[in-house]
């Protein structure tokens, strides 16, 4: 346990993490943005790296972050996850879009969220700030009673 920029106690390291995010991007397949994205997700039993995935029909390209997340899956983690770190092109932080927070939201509700870019230092953030008022498991029960 180390504590984070935020002075948290984390069961892993920031900036490793970022790190592997970083190092991760160089695998995106990214034939037509040629914006890359890597990921990496934390849960208390393993980590789990992603990249973005394009297709020409751009509606079926796959986020680094759901690319983890359905990696994490696939090898029977269903998490909580704890910590997402996200790194994408260009200087400014590359937060996950709607449908990742989304996500992120379902697998690890207090997911810590470390987002970047090549420069300056990550926005951290809980998912919860990403994406206020978000439609979880736990909204969802309340309709099966």
């Amino acid at each position: 346990m180390r504590p984070d920029t935020t002075g948290r106690t984390t069961p892993y390291d920031e900036a490793d993490l970022l790190r592997r995010a970083r190092a991760v991007r160089a695998r995106a397949h990214v034939p037509y943005s040629h914006f890359h994205v890597g990921a990496v997700v934390v849960t208390p039993t393993g980590t789990y790296e992603g990249v973005n995935v394009e297709n020409a029909s751009y509606r079926m390209t796959t986020c680094a972050e759901q690319t983890a997340i359905a990696r994490m899956v696939a090898e029977g983690d269903r998490g909580p996850v704890l910590a997402v770190a996200v790194v994408g092109d260009g200087t400014d932080p590359c937060t996950p879009c709607g449908a990742c927070r989304q996500t992120i939201l379902e697998f690890g509700p207090d997911a810590v969220v470390y987002a970047s870019g090549d420069g300056g230092h990550p926005l951290i953030a809980r998912i919860g700030e990403l994406l206020p008022h978000g439609f979880g498991p736990h909204r969802l029960a309340q309709g099966q009673r």
